[in-house]
């Protein structure tokens, strides 16, 4: 275990090597009042522009293993992308002090309302929508590495929260389940952890017991030469969300060369509600791709007829 963290640390450091922050009076403040239910104390962290859209739309984007919530705000043109079209960016910090890595583990976390670092995150995003007036039907989640993990976590969690999400090198939801807020599941991370489709959606289904109600699109990526978490993980994810979804498991479309070359895009279901990307010869260093989350999140848009939460998609009993 201690190898593959020592990669981990080693891989994320690529990730504060992206292009930085350009903004204009804004910057990136710590929320200290109480804004709810946070047992984890998970840090809080905002980016509001200078020129909010009205009803602006809210983007979480957790950091990855050995990052936080400042490495993740200068990670990425989020940030920039929030002062040009007026959304607010929250940029949750992991109170893991050992490694920084989210609670993607604990039963609590992994249920609606009951706990864990997830909790913490949805009341950050209870509390930007009532303090500014956000749209409640336009919130969305990206993430790299744990970060993408708890994107999944997110999703499976708090479906009446979320709209959609974008998953950049993670594994499927419940995979890293075990006994703490900590654990570090080798056998998921290695791809030794496989199960049937109807076993994760099962899993998924069990984050929200009883809900029936309607459910966010997600897409994710993942290289195929991924060395801290196997792209077995890529394969078992299909799986997981084609069941939730209830789709079939030949993709409707294979686009390849897509959103760079050596990248494959798989969509499956009729209303391309999940995509799929294979990146080909790419490691755990895989490059975030904000222009193809932003259009997926329809963030751009800054009218009334905006992709929301409940439009579209399968009916998912």
């Amino acid at each position: 275990m201690s190898e593959m963290r020592s990669i981990l640390r080693f891989a994320c450091t690529w990730f504060l090597a992206v292009a930085p922050v350009s903004t204009n009076g804004a910057s990136l403040q710590k929320v200290t009042s109480d804004f709810g239910p946070n047992p984890r104390n998970v840090g809080f962290y905002v980016y509001v522009p200078d020129k909010l859209a009205s009803s602006p739309p809210i983007l979480v984007n957790p950091h990855w293993c050995h990052g936080d919530a400042q490495a993740c705000y200068s990670g990425s043109q989020y940030a920039t992308l929030a002062s040009k079209y007026g959304f607010i960016v929250i940029y949750p910090d992991s109170p893991n002090a050992a490694d920084k890595c989210w609670d993607v583990s604990s039963n609590a976390t992994l249920t609606h309302d009951a706990g864990g670092d997830s909790l913490g995150i949805a009341s950050m995003v209870r509390w930007t929508l009532d303090k500014y007036k956000g749209d409640p039907k336009r919130v969305f989640v990206t993430g790299v590495s744990s970060g993408a993990m708890m994107t999944s976590v997110l999703l499976g969690a708090y479906p009446d929260i979320f709209a959609a999400g974008s998953a950049f090198a993670g594994v499927p939801y419940g995979c890293f389940a075990g006994n703490g807020y900590g654990v570090w599941s080798d056998a998921c991370a290695t791809g030794k952890v496989k199960k049937t489709g109807a076993e994760w959606a099962a899993m998924v289904k069990a984050g929200y017991p009883g809900y029936t109600g309607w459910r966010p699109k997600l897409q994710i990526f993942h290289g195929t030469k991924d060395e801290v978490l196997n792209y077995t993980n890529f394969e078992e994810e299909i799986k997981e969300w084609i069941t939730v979804f209830g789709f079939s498991e030949s993709p409707t479309s294979t686009t390849p060369n897509t959103p760079v070359s050596g990248w494959t895009k798989y969509v499956y279901g009729s209303n391309n509600w999940f995509e799929a990307y294979s990146a080909a010869g790419v490691s755990h260093n895989i490059q975030n791709q904000e222009a193809t989350a932003m259009e997926w999140f329809d963030l751009t848009c800054t009218g009334d007829d905006c992709f929301k939460w409940g439009q579209g998609g399968p009916t998912v009993q």
